[in-house]
């Protein structure tokens, strides 16, 4: 198991990842959710237009002019690789729906409805200072799994989730004593501003006056708003993520043991629309599934780009849906493995042509229906396919899923 960062390591780490961020072209390339050609510029304009007080307007100008000119976001490395999941696309979606190319579902909706008491151009400018990304990081570079973590706002999934946990571990066939399960928590993410900007600076690749700076501005910005509850709305943990970083190379490597990071905002949006019965489980499912892959080396294929990301998600999304119907899994009906996937159908995305693609919401909802009936035909019930048989008979199965509606 790896061992978590230090504090002295994380500095140097970051240190060792800061480069300039002051050049414009890099915002050609940087995610929707942090984009903007100059943050001190956009900050600036937004506090002339806020109705923060006087003197809050003066405290937040004086460290907005801390960043450097020109300075831009980038996510970096691992951090960015590791939550840039389906969730993540869902929640830039509601802030800018032009990054959503699916047709409105029950989650987009519920999203929608959750920022329509938000001030958005606040929000806005939270979000081009990275702060919706804070929660995920601070959980994957400092979290650390406990006996008292809590699941959900008030810790009505905690024992679900740790049950399931170990349902799963004993389901597949694969090392799995190492990896911890995480929750990640909005509000309490931004409580120790050092740590907060050492994430800034570790996520960014900033100096560390800027990620001062910029973890200075988060309170100011929060108490402009009290419909963000101070980072405990939903928007901000609306995420699920599965990390390992065996195999990736010394100089990418956090230092940071296997996880899977469960979102609070994730277990309200279920519960939401009517999935809060069983999808938590599943979600946990899936991204267990992209354990049994990293340590199988399935992640690794003929296929490319988004073609590449689309069928390690609906491989996962198999997982999911055989460990929660089997006999030895959850042992559910068909009927609710089904409602399951379609937490996945809501967060299924039509963006074929990206590097991030996931799976269109009806791809996502046949690679689930065929694990279903996958483990509802295993003669004997108890017996459990090998992780790697399942693999490729997945894969045998793979066109199947997505000629229909590949784009």
């Amino acid at each position: 198991m790896h061992k978590l960062m230090s504090v002295a390591t994380a500095a140097a780490f970051a240190i060792g990842l800061a480069a300039p961020a002051v050049s414009a072209e890099a915002a050609t390339s940087a995610p929707s959710s942090v984009r903007t050609t100059d943050l001190r510029s956009a900050i600036e304009a937004h506090l002339a237009a806020s109705s923060l007080s006087p003197a809050q307007k003066t405290r937040a100008r004086a460290i907005a002019a801390k960043l450097p000119a020109g300075l831009t976001l980038t996510p970096r490395g691992a951090a960015a690789a590791a939550t840039d999941s389906e969730w993540n696309t869902a929640r830039n979606g509601a802030i800018d729906p032009s990054q959503y190319e699916c047709a409105d579902t029950p989650v987009s909706g519920w999203l929608d409805g959750q920022l329509a008491n938000v001030n958005m151009p606040n929000l806005i400018a939270l979000n081009r200072l990275g702060a919706l990304d804070i929660p995920a990081y601070r959980t994957l570079i400092f979290g650390q799994a406990s006996k008292g973590d809590r699941f959900g706002y008030n810790g009505e999934y905690t024992n679900e989730m740790n049950r399931t946990m170990r349902d799963l571990r004993s389901f597949w066939d694969i090392k799995s004593d190492d990896i911890s399960l995480m929750p990640m928590h909005g509000a309490a993410s931004f409580t120790d501003q050092k740590q907060v900007s050492l994430t800034v600076q570790l996520a960014f690749g900033v100096s560390p006056a800027t990620g001062d700076a910029i973890a200075a501005l988060y309170p100011i910005l929060f108490a402009a708003d009290p419909a963000l509850k101070g980072g405990d709305h939903p928007i901000f943990t609306f995420n699920a993520f599965a990390y390992t970083e065996d195999g990736a190379p010394a100089n990418e490597q956090l230092g940071i043991s296997d996880r899977i990071v469960m979102g609070d905002g994730v277990f309200a949006g279920m519960a939401a629309i009517g999935l809060g019965r069983t999808a938590p489980r599943s979600i946990l499912a899936h991204e267990f599934g992209h354990h049994v892959q990293y340590e199988n080396n399935l992640f690794d294929s003929p296929l490319t780009g988004p073609e590449a990301t689309r069928r390690t998600e609906l491989m996962a999304d198999g997982y999911g849906s055989y460990f929660m119907t089997h006999k030895k899994g959850q042992a559910l009906n068909k009927h609710l493995v089904v409602q399951d996937a379609m937490a996945f159908y809501n967060v299924g995305d039509c963006q074929f042509t990206s590097d991030g693609h996931h799976g269109s919401p009806n791809q996502r909802l046949r690679a689930a229906n065929w694990a279903s009936d996958l483990a509802l035909a295993t003669k004997p019930r108890s017996n459990v396919m090998p992780s790697m048989d399942f693999a490729r008979a997945f894969d045998a199965k793979l066109p199947q899923f997505v000629a229909p509606d590949a784009g």
